[in-house]
C-alpha cells in the first residue's frame, strides 16, 4: 500500500484532538512510515505575521492575509510549504511532478519577493507515522483514504475541504458512524 498523494480523512470516532475532523495530505508513504500535513486547520497566525517573525519581507498584501495552518503535532516550531509547481528548492520532498513539500527558507524568500510558487499552503508542524503505524490505524478504521485532488487544497477555503474530500468518495460526513464493524 502506498498512500503518497492521497488524503486521509479522520473518521468521526477519532479521539486524538490533533486529528479530529481533519483532512491530511500525504506527501510520502513508504516502508519507513508516512509524512503529511493537515490542510484544513488554520491557526491564529497570518503569513504576514510568520514572515515578520522570520525576518523576510512579504510584498503581497493578499498573501500576507492568508492563514498559517497547523500541519500536525511533529516539529510544530518548523515551517512546511506545500506548493505547486514543485520547482527546485534546497529542501524539498517532491511528491510528484506538480507538487512538493519544502522546508527550506529559500522558498519563503521567493514567495516574499515575487509570490512564487503560485499556489502554497504553509503549515507549522507535520503529521508523521512510523513504519506500519498508519497501516495499523487504517485497520482500526481511524481513517478513510482517497486519491488527492489538489484543487481542494489550493482552491477551496479550509472549512470546505473535508466535505469536498468526502464527496470524492461519494459520502456525506454527517452519515458516517463513529462505530466500526469488523467482519
Amino acid at each position: 500500500m502506498n498512500l503518497t498523494h492521497h488524503f486521509l480523512i479522520a473518521m468521526p470516532a477519532m479521539d486524538d484532538p490533533n486529528f479530529a475532523r481533519t483532512l491530511t495530505y500525504i506527501a510520502e508513504h513508504n516502508e519507513d512510515g508516512a509524512l503529511g500535513v493537515i490542510v484544513n486547520r488554520p491557526i491564529d497566525m497570518t503569513l504576514g505575521e510568520l514572515f515578520s517573525k522570520v525576518d523576510i519581507a512579504l510584498e503581497s498584501a493578499d498573501l500576507a492575509q492568508r492563514p498559517v495552518y497547523f500541519g500536525g503535532p511533529v516539529q510544530t516550531d518548523r515551517g512546511f510549504v506545500l506548493h505547486r509547481p514543485a520547482g527546485e528548492w534546497h529542501s524539498s520532498l517532491k511528491v510528484n511532478d506538480s507538487v512538493a513539500l519544502t522546508s527550506s527558507k529559500d522558498i519563503l524568500e521567493s514567495l516574499g519577493a515575487n509570490g512564487e510558487p503560485g499556489e502554497v499552503l504553509i503549515s507549522l508542524g507535520y503529521a508523521g507515522w512510523s513504519a506500519g503505524q498508519l497501516e495499523d490505524e487504517l485497520k482500526q478504521n481511524a481513517w478513510l483514504t482517497v486519491p488527492a485532488d489538489l484543487s481542494i487544497i489550493f482552491d477551496l477555503p479550509p472549512e470546505d475541504r473535508l466535505d469536498a474530500a468526502m464527496k470524492l468518495l461519494g459520502v456525506d460526513f454527517t452519515n458516517l458512524s463513529d462505530v466500526a464493524g469488523h467482519a
